[in-house]
């Protein structure tokens, strides 16, 4: 596990800490809400710059590609049985 040491305003550690004890909280969970905020960012992040990059694309040619790819998934997996 790697440790950081981060400045963020005094309100939003309040506002954090507070929600915290509020909810139970206990040692360790500062860092799992920190770890969720930051993984759920950079998960907003990405998808809004693929739909920037996809947005010059013809919208029918990426839904074949992803239809494409997703068949090709199923009949590699034995356990693919039904039709989608």
């Amino acid at each position: 596990m790697t440790q950081w040491n981060l400045s963020i305003p005094e309100e939003t550690d309040r506002a954090v800490r507070t929600f915290l004890s509020r909810n139970g909280g206990q040692i360790g969970d500062l860092s799992q809400f920190v770890n969720d905020a930051v993984r759920r960012r950079l998960l907003e992040l990405t998808v809004s710059k693929i739909k920037d990059r996809n947005a010059r694309c013809d919208q029918s040619e990426i839904l074949a590609i992803i239809n494409e790819e997703v068949d090709a998934g199923r009949e590699g997996c034995s356990w693919h049985k039904y039709p989608h």
